[in-house]
């Protein structure tokens, strides 16, 4: 039974690490921006109509927000809104939305036959965040359900197994937390990556302001809970196999 009490406290930290993994996975609030460069289709092409200088007019007034993430790459306007990152939240988001499949976040969006110009060596930064988020959450879910096995009948090789699966788990966020800094701080070119295709009709001095969004700091929160869980789990599979030998 001593071994009880430790399982129970790994078990709870593993499990709201893990949750925390699944909603930074499953939410797309990965980067956050605004920008004043203008209203622009649901279909993410620049505007071509006559009415360039009234847009020019209002395009300090009107806010875009984006906000991306491994599913998905949106956008919404917020006229006579303050620049916050609270404007993101998800009750406090202004209507419509408009959304765009991302699967493979952060590489650049390929409109049309051929790839736009963003698309540029820091590719290799956003491809390994890409199969790191994947093969992360793929190990949490297996850890998760060997210890859900295991737990009940304190079998130890299942609490090894699963221990190292959730190790593996927040080891690998790590990394893409580490990359995402790495690609967001030094790789990219983040105001061409956010104006994307529009950037031939907005102005260089438009400013654009990027923030982490709450999906990063999700999976933050989660890494060293999992990291404990996984080497708690590990430890008392540990310490109970001599008595199951």
């Amino acid at each position: 039974m001593k071994a009880g009490i430790p399982a129970f406290i790994a078990g709870i930290l593993g499990g709201i690490g893990v949750l925390l993994f699944l909603i930074a996975f499953g939410t797309d609030y990965w980067l956050l921006a605004t920008e004043t460069c203008g209203i622009f289709e649901p279909e993410n092409k620049t505007l071509h109509t006559p009415e360039d200088v009234v847009l020019r007019e209002v395009r300090k007034e009107i806010l875009t927000f984006h906000h991306e993430g491994f599913f998905w790459r949106c956008w919404f306007y917020g006229e006579d809104y303050e620049e916050t990152i609270w404007n993101f939240w998800f009750t406090s988001q202004a209507h419509p939305k408009y959304c765009m499949h991302g699967y493979l976040f952060p590489m650049p969006i390929a409109l049309g036959p051929f790839l736009h110009p963003s698309h540029d060596a820091t590719a290799v930064y956003r491809g390994f965040w890409t199969a790191f988020i994947v093969l992360a959450v793929t190990a949490s879910l297996a850890g998760g359900f060997l210890l859900v096995c295991g737990v009940p009948f304190f079998n130890a090789r299942f609490y090894k197994v699963g221990g190292g699966f959730l190790i593996t788990s927040g080891g690998l966020f790590f990394l893409l937390i580490f990359l995402f800094v790495m690609w967001k701080e030094f790789a990219a070119d983040l105001q061409k990556y956010i104006l994307l295709e529009r950037s031939e009709k907005c102005m260089d001095d438009v400013p654009v302001n990027v923030y982490y969004g709450w999906s990063f700091m999700f999976a933050a929160a989660g890494i060293p809970l999992v990291l404990l869980s996984g080497l708690l789990f590990y430890l008392v599979g540990r310490s109970i196999l001599p008595a199951v030998e």
